[in-house]
């Protein structure tokens, strides 16, 4: 996962949950977090496509939770914009080195351990306690 999607997506999981009563457009949200309002498009969307968000089109339009801050975990944010692995891809080794035949057997392992315990950690956080940073 690139850190800067996750990043990105709290960024605008915390305006949305701060400006509830408001739909906000995609360059409303740039402004925000100051870069490219098609970037935003696209977190916008993995966010809609996890249920996180709505959004209205056209004129009046934009977006807003889909549900009560407290109810979104940033374990579903995590969720959300991950990509790769936690710590990295694997890479694709020489199978008639000894190393290189276990190697991604034992790295996925230690990925999965250290994924499961950010997930626990993060499942422990709703957006709203989140957001109380903020006020």
């Amino acid at each position: 996962m690139n850190n800067a999607r996750f990043a990105t997506a709290i960024h605008i999981l915390v305006l949305l949950a701060m400006k509830r009563d408001e739909l906000l457009s995609s360059d409303f949200i740039a402004g925000s977090i100051n870069i490219n309002s098609a970037i935003v498009r696209k977190e916008l969307s993995s966010l809609r496509d996890y249920g996180l968000i709505q959004s209205k089109e056209g004129k009046g339009g934009g977006t807003r939770l889909a549900r009560g801050a407290e109810h979104i975990y940033l374990s579903d944010v995590y969720r959300a914009v991950k990509q790769s692995p936690l710590l990295g891809r694997f890479n694709d080794p020489n199978v008639n080195c000894p190393i290189g035949r276990q190697i991604n057997h034992n790295i996925k392992e230690i990925n999965q351990r250290a994924e499961q315990a950010l997930l626990e950690r993060l499942r422990g956080i709703s957006l709203a306690d989140f957001v109380k940073q903020f006020n």
